[in-house]
């Protein structure tokens, strides 16, 4: 697999490395207890300073933890990818968001999660994606939507002021004006 391009990402401890192979659909790994069954995300972990690793089409995006030095991991990540021949995800269990976007249970899909879900992918996702993140519905809970951030996302500071108030003041103008949009950790695991 080749590195097209390594990108900074608006968060300060991520970065994006777009690859000239399609990595199949969204998977963010939170350590490598749950990257064992895919060969490139167990094998990022080895390497020191890795905090999450978050695989989309044809990016991956490294955060790294605080204490990590940019060079070393930025350097050994670079020689990794590159030993790896595509397809690397198989959509593993395990791996956050394997299933897409829409992580709500299937009993509550209804016309109004139908419209949130339809917009966030057309308007919200790409957005997102072009800065190595991603993001996951979680719950809609009468006029409450509970997602969780991935990639670049996740660890962004930016991501809960100004990207949360973003999407919901889309989903309020375009879908309804009660919709609030609450991040997942708000006493829910994240």
């Amino acid at each position: 697999m080749q590195i097209l391009r390594v990108e900074p990402t608006p968060n300060p401890n991520a970065v994006k490395f777009v690859v000239d192979a399609n990595l199949g659909a969204a998977a963010e790994f939170a350590d490598q207890q749950a990257a064992q069954d895919n060969d490139l995300a167990k094998a990022l972990f080895e390497i020191d300073g890795i905090d999450t690793v978050f695989l989309n089409q044809n990016f991956i995006t490294i955060s790294m933890t605080q204490e990590a030095e940019w060079h070393v991991v930025h350097s050994r990540v670079h020689e990794l990818i590159l030993r790896f021949e595509p397809p690397v995800v198989e959509a593993p269990e395990g791996a956050e968001g394997a299933d897409g976007i829409n992580q709500v249970d299937k009993t509550k899909q209804g016309a109004l999660l139908e419209q949130i879900t339809q917009l966030l992918q057309e308007r919200v996702m790409p957005a997102l994606a072009a800065d190595g993140g991603g993001l996951q519905v979680v719950d809609l809970e009468d006029k409450t939507l509970t997602i969780r951030y991935q990639g670049a996302c996740g660890t962004c500071p930016s991501a809960i002021a100004g990207t949360l108030g973003a999407i919901e003041n889309l989903l309020k103008s375009e879908v309804d004006p009660e919709i609030r949009v609450v991040p997942a950790g708000m006493g829910m695991p994240y």
